[in-house]
């Protein structure tokens, strides 16, 4: 682990410290049709200052950073009070998953869209009966002149609601076993055959939906890595999002700060000290294991299995951060907005990106070697 910050590093840092500083402004929700206009209008900023994605190359909007230049960002760009990046599903899972398997036709076609916020991405990977066990999936792909039609049912999608395009798994091999006969693809969520019926959460705005596929027309040229080997490609998808990219240290060092600074002001009870003190001790571990982890890809390594244990750390760190927030405000929490609405996503944490079930059943099977679990 290497946890010096080089000269050209610190001096990135600064930059984007005053940038943020004097760019930065509060957005209404994303989960609106005008906020989520807003939040595209943001990403189109950052794009043009080349903050959009920072560790991408240049010609896609990028600055070519390292890795832990991209850490140091997405640590100022927290503590900024910056707003959520409505193209997350894209800059950090898709785009990835493009850079890994994607030709050079595709990173070309589709990633300066991505980074200006110009195509926004939902993630279409869950199914009514294949929720985080997305080898379950039902959706088909059937080959046709130049392409394949898509059928089936997506739910819990992130973004969707008002997002441009889709990417996800479907089944092109009826025949096949479980992990195998699936392919990526990438779909227009304005094509024919396409219905988008939103899923209002508590707060009443739709942050997730359902989309229906009817016979969706997908040209050849929007598939990601080979056919019937979409689970490989899948999991680099996932590996981002559980490991590295999708949730940053930079996320939790802001809230940690945040609650001691609540702590301190609220003249809160002796009692919940500990508790406040084990979140930022917490966020500060994450932000060690993940220098960790930038160490070991900068030596050649690639995200593996043990994004799972990263999953299941920060998600369980996001409960416990904001719960004692709430107890740490008592009564007055339920006037404060900012905490609860931060309480009721967290809640989420241990269910996307894969259940807490799902992260233990690859931590046995995938690090400890413990037995395969039978199925029926």
């Amino acid at each position: 682990m290497d946890l010096d910050i080089d000269e050209a590093s610190a001096a990135f840092r600064d930059e984007a410290r005053s940038w943020l500083a004097a760019h930065v402004r509060a957005l209404p929700s994303m989960d609106t049709a005008s906020g989520f206009t807003a939040h595209r209008e943001w990403e189109a900023e950052l794009a043009e200052a080349r903050w959009s994605v920072v560790s991408w190359p240049a010609e896609y909007h990028g600055r070519d950073a390292s890795m832990l230049q991209w850490l140091l960002f997405e640590e100022e760009y927290y503590a900024s009070g910056a707003p959520g990046r409505v193209s997350q599903n894209g800059i950090f899972m898709l785009g990835p998953t493009l850079f890994a398997h994607g030709t050079q036709e595709q990173r070309d076609r589709i990633l300066p869209a991505m980074a200006r916020g110009d195509e926004v991405w939902a993630q279409a990977w869950s199914e009514p009966e294949a929720g985080s066990d997305i080898a379950a999936l039902r959706s088909t792909a059937v080959r046709t002149d130049g392409g394949w039609l898509l059928s089936g049912q997506k739910t819990w999608s992130s973004r969707a609601a008002f997002a441009d395009r889709a990417f996800g798994l479907f089944r092109t091999d009826p025949s096949a076993q479980r992990h195998h006969g699936l392919t990526y693809f990438m779909a227009d969520l304005r094509a024919s055959g396409v219905t988008v019926r939103p899923i209002p959460q508590l707060d009443g705005e739709p942050g997730f939906a359902e989309i229906f596929f009817d016979d969706v027309f997908v040209p050849d040229a929007d598939v990601i890595g080979s056919v019937g080997e979409g689970w490989r490609v899948a999991m680099t998808t996932a590996n981002n999002e559980r490991g590295l990219s999708l949730r940053s240290p930079g996320r939790f060092l802001a809230a940690a700060s945040q609650l001691v600074d609540l702590w301190r002001a609220s003249g809160a009870p002796e009692s919940t000290k500990d508790r406040v003190a084990d979140a930022w001790i917490r966020a500060r571990a994450y932000q060690l294991y993940t220098f960790g982890t930038v160490s070991r890809l900068a030596d050649g390594g690639e995200l593996g299995p043990e994004s799972s244990v990263n999953k299941l750390f920060w998600s369980h760190l996001d409960v416990a951060l904001h719960e004692t927030a709430l107890d740490v405000l008592g009564p007055a929490a339920e006037t404060d907005a900012d905490w609860v609405n931060g309480y009721l996503f967290s809640l989420a944490g241990p269910i996307y990106g894969g259940t807490d079930q799902i992260q233990r059943n690859t931590i046995a099977e995938r690090l400890l070697n413990l037995p395969r679990e039978a199925r029926r």
